[in-house]
This record gives C-alpha cells, structure tokens and sequence, in this order.
C-alpha cells in the first residue's frame, strides 16, 4: 500500500530513478512485484545505489559475488542482464539527452497518458506504447524488458496513468485518453 500511495504512477523524470526501476521492474520478470519490493533496498546496495556508470563497470568477479548475495535474487542471467542493460541504458542517454526523453518518444505528443479505468480488469498488460518500446530496448540489448515488464514500468514510472478512476492517488497531469 504504501509503495501505491507513494511512489507508483508518480511521473519520475530523473535518470537514477528511472534507472532502478527498469533495473528492479526486469528483476522482477516471472516473479510477483512484492518479492522484489521486499528486496529493494538489497538491489540498491548491491547495484551500487543505482549508479548506472558503476552497474556498466561491473565484472564477472561482481556477478559471482553477487550470486552470494540474500538480498537480491540470485539469478545469473538477471544479474547480467542488469550490467548489460546499464549499457544500453548510457547509450539512450547518449543518444536521447536522457532516458526520460527516449521513454517520451513512444507516446502520442511526448506527454504521458492518462487512461480512465474503472475496474482492474481494464487495465491491460501491455499497449502499443510497451510494445514499441520494448522491441526498441530489445533490439538495443536490453534483457528481461517484454513489453509486460515494460508496462508495468510505464505505469510505475507515471508515464501512463492507470489508477482507477476512484483511486485517491490518482492525478490528472498528461494526455487523456
């Protein structure tokens, strides 16, 4: 409840935080969104904070360490997949200015969406918008980010509005749809 409150669908448009997200939200592929939140603070000291220059410098000797590591889950394939998902995440940056203007250019005037859903059940698992961005991350080298994954980070990071119409986190800053 209280990441809901606080922090799910709240627009982020800082690089670091954005970098978590698509960091914890690809950890999270194939297991339930509480495991990982009840490991965050874990990833945050062992992906140095979220420092996305330190995570892109990260050796076999860090994965093998980090395999040890109970505050994380130990996936080797996941664990990779966030060194080499830093890289690509300096190249947006590198190519875009930041990744939350790479993010905005998969959406209808650069401006976030706001949906107005009544029920859980019209909440989709994913949108032409996660579609196309994740075959774009994917085919940047970007792992563990189907466009599932992919909506799920839309909607934590706040760049589509999916609280229901009655939730009293909901705000009314984007394009409306």
């Amino acid at each position: 409840m209280k990441y809901h409150d606080e922090e799910w669908g709240n627009l982020i448009t800082d690089d670091k935080l954005l970098f978590e997200f698509v960091t914890l939200e690809s950890a999270q592929a194939g297991l339930s969104w509480i495991t990982i939140l009840r490991k965050r603070e874990g990833y945050r000291k062992a992906f140095h904070h979220f420092d996305v220059t330190r995570v892109a410098n990260m050796t076999e000797q860090d994965v093998e360490r980090l395999m040890q590591d109970a505050g994380i889950v130990r996936n080797r394939l996941k664990i990779k997949a966030a060194i080499s998902n830093a890289k690509a995440f300096i190249a947006i940056q590198e190519e875009f200015g930041s990744f939350y203007n790479y993010t905005l250019s998969f959406f209808p005037d650069q401006k976030p969406i706001i949906y107005h859903r009544k029920t859980l059940k019209d909440i989709p698992a994913t949108t032409p918008e996660s579609d196309a961005m994740s075959k774009d991350m994917k085919k940047r080298g970007f792992k563990f980010f189907g466009s599932t994954i992919c909506y799920a980070h839309l909607q934590a990071a706040g760049f589509v509005n999916d609280h229901l119409v009655d939730c009293h986190c909901r705000k009314e800053n984007g394009s409306s749809i």
